[in-house]
């Protein structure tokens, strides 16, 4: 079955970089038609999706977030990153990792895959 684990740094200065890693296995990121996204939980608040990254390479991101968000994979690792620019502590929150066939999937319900979620902490 198709498994996907989060990596990264638990925590992050402002104004740095946050940069996470999904790793998938169980299938390939390039199969048809997969999209694979991030979504985080700040404390307290509810899902919020933060783009995604396809089968074909294409990716999307939340009009909130676009500005300072990058998605990219490597396919010869089947892995996605996630960056995110100019982070501030309002940025805290467990990312996850997700697989739909749905693009621009926005729902849970709507994800057949799920990494457990890693907690970033922005802080000095």
């Amino acid at each position: 079955q198709v498994q996907l684990q989060e990596s990264g740094p638990g925590l992050v200065k402002p104004s740095q970089t946050l940069s996470l890693t999904c790793t998938v296995s169980g299938d390939s990121i390039t199969t048809n038609y997969y999209y694979w996204s991030w979504i985080r939980q700040p404390p307290g608040k509810g899902l919020e999706w933060i783009g995604y990254i396809g089968y074909d390479d294409s990716t999307s991101y939340s009009p909130s977030l676009k500005s300072r968000t990058s998605i990219s994979r490597d396919t010869s690792k089947n892995q996605f990153t996630l960056q995110l620019n100019s982070v501030t502590p309002e940025d805290s929150a467990i990312y996850v990792c997700a697989g739909s066939t749905i693009m621009g999937a926005t729902q849970s319900s709507q994800y057949e895959f799920w990494g457990r979620g890693t907690r970033v902490t922005v802080s000095r």
